[in-house]
């Protein structure tokens, strides 16, 4: 897939509210914040500038200590997309940016090369949004509806493909590949605008999965596959995993 051509932005949204694993943007990871491991490595995709959209003073202040930009915004907003919406609409009045990638705040251990990745699954796919797959390779994860699962029509192979359903279960039934939807997006200007404006849909509401807002209006999802997940810290156990993949090697004696 050839990369974007157009001006991309990054946007990472965040907020101190959360029930399982309160605080988790500041949870350290080996001296830093979890949300400054995400910078980071959102900063090291290289595919536009890169801004924390945070609902909480304190997030934007462990950005700023290490270099980033932080935009605050209004701690009422009621979801990521909406987040980063009205960070667009802060950060780039001119319009000078045609697509935007959402990276979640909590996955430290994301692999660069991703948001690089959806930008061309948007672009080769004439979407209105794009997202990443990966296939399931634990038996355990097919069933638990923490993996959320997409089932795609890919129709030249697995590489690039067409979302037609994200399910908390098993899907699509029967012998075949089961796919892990990696959630990282990234919009059209005009379909992120158009998706905020939408009312939260049926089915939105049944899965818990907003993604099907979009899909329930009509509009157009690319998928692209990957073989990396990356780590999404939920708990104080994921924070351990975190800890352990981003260890730092051992002095060479």
């Amino acid at each position: 897939m050839a990369a974007f051509e157009g001006d991309a932005l990054v946007l990472i949204p965040a907020r101190l509210a959360a029930s399982r694993l309160p605080d988790k943007p500041l949870a350290t990871i080996h001296g830093e914040a979890m949300i400054v491991h995400v910078w980071r490595r959102a900063v090291a995709a290289g595919v536009g500038p890169v801004v924390v959209a945070c609902a909480d003073a304190a997030i934007a202040h462990a950005i700023e200590r290490a270099g980033g930009r932080a935009l605050l915004t209004d701690p009422a907003l009621p979801s990521g997309s909406d987040r980063i919406h009205a960070a667009l609409a802060a950060v780039d009045p001119d319009r000078r940016h045609d697509a935007v990638v959402n990276v979640q705040g909590d996955l430290p251990t994301l692999d660069p090369a991703l948001p690089g990745v959806a930008l061309a699954a948007l672009a080769a796919g004439g979407a209105d949004i794009a997202t990443l797959v990966a296939p399931i390779a634990r038996s355990e994860e097919a069933d638990d509806p923490n993996v959320v699962k997409a089932v795609v029509a890919w129709p030249d192979g697995p590489g690039l493909g067409r979302a037609l359903w994200f399910s908390r279960a098993r899907a699509p039934w029967g012998e075949g590949p089961l796919w892990h939807h990696i959630g990282l997006y990234a919009y059209r200007r005009a379909a992120l605008e158009r998706f905020v404006a939408l009312p939260p849909s049926p089915l939105e509401r049944r899965e818990r999965l907003e993604q099907l807002r979009a899909l329930e209006a009509g509009m157009t999802i690319a998928v692209a596959r990957v073989d990396t997940v990356p780590l999404g810290v939920d708990t104080p156990a994921d924070l351990e995993r975190a800890r352990a993949l981003l260890a730092p090697a051992p002095p060479s004696t």
